[in-house]
């Protein structure tokens, strides 16, 4: 039988990680490889020579390849994008400076934001405007577009957005600006605020086209390459690139709309977690993906993520849908040091992969909590990644002297404070996420990620007073697998304030139209079979009268192909009494309600991994080895120790344990129990 193999690439700041899953067989390689910065696509090239050369991954056999990236991410942090033009109208050139009102740190004397990407001499205006009603009040002559497309061209940028006032009610400006600058100035990027982000709210619509076209050049110029080096190694694959939305989208599609790929790989992951928790029975989980440097939360409800609309990437504000994720600096690299006020803090200062933490031997001699997992014998002196990163005990003991003198602790009861301390940071993210927006987390399971989380989960959990923890297969690779089981996705918006009555609904009904036939044109452009299309409509939705939005979910595909399906203005309103009241506590129901924007996304469903057809097993599982673990800041409980790799489902396993896998260690407390299921995923449930 011909083998076909989906594959999964997510590029990391350390490693590039690989998860192959062969859809006939059901057989499933995993692989890690270290990130290239300068270029990510030749880590993801030689990764899929390794998959070849180690475990038969054919590359003629791939059908489907998908990319998590953090190619727009980084060009964000360190500032490396395109030189930016912008062209906006009169009176709005110092509007990427003004921003908005709101100052989170005013009593932070040092605290600036980022400088804006376009330089003041490079905004360029235009007398010109469209009315709140989308009718033209001043007109646009060719020979102002003919001026400023010359200005483009005089500051000598690579790309340049367009937004003007209102456009998202009427592009029509736009769109003849870009018609004049393609023409002039062929090899120009262009990003239209009326194609990027159609939605009121000027000020998140100028600085997500300005991010998109500070992105366009290089994340252009990084598909191509990898496309050009996939078409030959992978001729049969269909290429897609992750968004931070979740799902998929084309190669051409991330380069015109980069920003849109800029939570990718954290967004993977949350798809991942997603397909896990439904393979292990929980529809209710909160993700801990701990890594390195940051850990991510994210809450997952109904089996489905949150979507959030209003985020900050690299400090600068985006107004697109994204996976909503909470970022702490909290990882394995993160340093313990003591702030002026003489109390002891973890993070988000990080040690990184160089020189790393002082275990590592690379260099590093400042104290991580990779450093006090290790002196508490929670992670093994043999090393990560199998044995094949030998990590040095003396060294983190070393590191951890200074402070334990300083405290008059021993170094294994400084080691468990300082874990202690990077728990409660992550305790912190994780009731942002749920009880900060009316979730109890008694009611979800937590799921451990990342090649740190399965360490400090059972912590986490039972602080929130959460019962059971899974941990999934390769828990340090789920970004990569999640990236295999995602669908195609698309989303559409219309935006107009319109009042929740009888005569709004006609309005609504009329926008509804437009974004089905937008959708449909979508499916036919992406050949997506009638079975496979699926949609889901969501309206923001507020009092008039206050200042932001709630997303109250209205109707998905098999509700609207109900007979006699329609939108009435009391189920509307009911509806947004529910989110209010679990968002706030209490809803007003005299009080009159508008909807602002009326989104659509579109699914296309692909082929995914199945569950597998494991059987259960009797038998015990088998040891490979133990050791002294302080679980507590007092004596060290000699532990039984497995290897993830001979366990099968049906096994059980009685805390004090330790499970070590290529990409993760997890950690079984006394009286605490963990079980394999089908799936291969270990459940761990906390004793009261």
């Amino acid at each position: 039988m011909k083998m076909t193999w989906f594959v999964g690439v997510d590029v990391g700041g350390t490693f590039t990680d690989f998860y192959a899953f062969e859809e006939n067989e059901e057989i499933v390689h995993v692989h890690k490889r270290p990130s290239t910065p300068t270029d990510p696509a030749d880590a993801i090239l030689a990764g899929l020579d390794d998959l070849a050369r180690d475990h038969g991954v054919k590359p003629a056999d791939i059908t489907r390849f998908a990319h998590g990236t953090t190619v727009a991410t980084n060009a964000l942090i360190q500032r490396s994008g395109a030189n930016v033009a912008l062209i906006t109208t009169e009176g709005f050139r110092d509007l990427l400076e003004i921003g908005r009102q709101i100052r989170p740190k005013m009593y932070d004397l040092k605290a600036d934001e980022p400088p804006p990407l376009v330089p003041r001499e490079h905004r360029i205006e235009l007398r010109e405007r469209i009315g709140a009603d989308g009718g033209v009040v001043t007109a646009l002559d060719d020979a102002q577009i003919n001026a400023a497309v010359d200005a483009v061209q005089g500051s000598g940028a690579e790309s340049c957005a367009v937004g003007l006032l209102f456009a998202f009610l009427n592009p029509a400006h736009e769109r003849r600006v870009a018609k004049i600058l393609q023409e002039k100035l062929p090899g120009v990027f262009v990003s239209l605020s009326s194609a990027v982000q159609p939605e009121f709210r000027e000020y998140e619509r100028l600085s997500t086209t300005v991010l998109n076209a500070y992105l366009q050049p290089v994340v252009t110029r990084y598909m191509e390459n990898l496309r050009a080096g996939l078409t030959t190694r992978t001729p049969n694959a269909a290429i897609g690139i992750n968004q931070s939305s979740g799902g998929l989208m084309s190669v051409e599609r991330a380069g015109d709309l980069p920003i849109r790929t800029a939570l990718s790989g954290p967004a993977a992951g949350v798809v991942g977690a997603v397909h896990v928790s439904k393979l292990a029975g929980h529809e209710n989980v909160i993700t801990l993906d701990m890594g390195g440097t940051s850990a991510d939360v994210a809450l997952i409800r109904k089996g489905k993520a949150g979507i959030g609309f209003d985020q900050k990437v690299a400090e600068f504000p985006v107004r697109l849908p994204m996976v909503d994720v909470n970022t702490i600096g909290a990882g394995g690299g993160s340093i313990a040091w003591f702030d002026r006020d003489g109390l002891l803090k973890v993070g988000p200062a990080s040690a990184g992969a160089t020189p790393g933490p002082a275990c590592y031997n690379l260099g590093g001699t400042e104290p991580t909590v990779s450093d006090a997992n290790l002196i508490l014998g929670r992670l093994s002196s043999r090393g990560l990644l199998d044995g094949e990163m030998g990590l040095d005990t003396a060294l983190s003991e070393a590191a951890y002297e200074t402070i334990a003198t300083r405290l008059g602790f021993s170094i294994e009861k400084t080691a468990h404070g300082v874990l202690g301390i990077v728990s409660a940071n992550m305790v912190r993210a994780i009731r942002a996420v749920s009880v900060e927006r009316g979730y109890d987390p008694r009611g979800f399971a937590l799921m451990a990620l990342g090649g740190a989380g399965p360490l400090h989960a059972v912590d986490v959990a039972r602080t929130l007073g959460m019962k059971t923890v899974i941990v999934p297969p390769a828990p340090g690779i789920l970004c990569a697998q999640g990236l295999v089981v995602s669908d195609l996705k698309e989303d559409f918006v219309a935006s107009e304030r319109i009042r929740i009555d009888d005569e709004g609904i006609a309005a609504i009904a009329t926008h509804i139209q437009g974004l089905l036939d937008r959708a449909k044109a979508w499916f036919s452009a992406e050949k997506i079979d009638e079975a496979d299309r699926w949609m889901e409509l969501v309206f923001d939705m507020r009092y008039v009268g206050q200042n932001f939005e709630l997303a109250v979910p209205v109707a998905d595909s098999a509700k609207m192909a109900a007979d006699g399906f329609r939108i009435a203005p009391d189920a509307l309103a009911y509806e947004f009494f529910e989110t209010h009241d679990r968002a706030y506590g209490y809803h007003n129901p005299d009080d009159p309600i508008e909807a602002v924007n009326l989104r659509l996304t579109a699914w296309g469903r692909l082929k995914r991994p199945g569950t597998g057809s494991a059987e259960n097993t009797g038998d015990a599982p088998v040891a490979s080895g133990s050791r002294r673990v302080h679980f507590d800041s007092a004596a060290a409980l000699e532990t039984t120790v497995y290897h993830r790799n001979q366990l099968r489902p049906g096994h059980r396993i009685d805390g004090p344990a330790v499970i070590e896998q290529l990409d993760s260690t997890s950690l079984i407390y006394p009286g605490d129990s963990a079980s394999v299921d089908d799936a291969y995923n270990l459940i761990i449930e906390l004793s009261t």
